[in-house]
């Protein structure tokens, strides 16, 4: 199971997830929908290790877990489907 537990991002005074919080439980699919700029994308590439919080927690297996990296992410079994590739 991924838990992300009260994440808050901000770049600048522009703050993109206050206090976001979704578990996602294993076999499960999900999707992230919303306006654009709701932070979909933000807590997402936080859940990757493209971005680190400001503050909150990320659990695996209800352990709380450091992502710094995708590979860090990858390690842990979270994959992601990116939206649009470069």
């Amino acid at each position: 199971m991924l838990e992300l537990k009260n994440i808050t991002k901000t770049f600048g005074n522009v703050v993109a997830n206050k206090d976001v919080s979704i578990k996602i439980e294993p076999g499960t699919i999900h999707a992230i929908v919303g306006e654009n700029g709701a932070g979909k994308s933000t807590v997402m590439r936080v859940a990757y290790g493209f971005y680190t919080a400001d503050s909150g927690e990320i659990l695996v297996e209800g352990k709380i877990v450091t992502i710094n990296s995708p590979r860090d992410a990858i390690r842990l079994g979270i994959g992601m489907v990116h939206q649009h590739f470069m």
